[in-house]
């Protein structure tokens, strides 16, 4: 059993794990400090969390994004992990449910996720809830 909720600073340590699923190594400050700059400057962002009381089992990161070519912002789901040990036990799915009664419940029109290249098991999960490949997102490190 497990209850959704949202993400504190409380948790960051816990989110560790999670991020590591995805390949975004952080330390529990770097993820609390992250997390509360989320928390204190996005009013339409919103982190879920997936607790068993004793850990956390899965986390999706969703944010509004304003668009001039649609007619409401688009909802995205910029990152959602579960456990290994939690997959196919429902976790994900609760987690995606929430982000698209969250997002409908701002009245948005659209949801888009954002899965890397190599994460084929993600794909076929989000494929089998409805979503649809649509277009390539192209990236670049500003940092070299």
């Amino acid at each position: 059993m497990f209850a959704l909720r949202d993400a504190t600073i409380e948790d960051a340590a816990a989110l560790v794990p999670l991020l590591d699923t995805l390949g975004y190594g952080a330390n529990a400050a770097t993820i609390a400090e992250r997390l509360g700059q989320l928390l204190a400057n996005d009013s339409t962002g919103r982190v879920l969390v997936a607790d068993a009381g004793d850990c956390l089992l899965g986390v999706a990161v969703l944010h509004c994004t304003p668009a001039l070519h649609r007619a409401t912002p688009v909802g995205r789901i910029t990152a959602i992990a579960v456990l290994p040990s939690a997959q196919t036990h429902g976790v994900g799915r609760r987690l995606v449910d929430a982000a698209e009664d969250y997002f409908r419940g701002l009245g948005l029109a659209r949801i888009e996720v954002t899965s890397g290249p190599t994460y084929a098991g993600a794909h076929s999960f989000y494929r089998r809830l409805g979503y649809a490949d649509q277009g390539v997102r192209f990236a670049k490190d500003l940092h070299e």
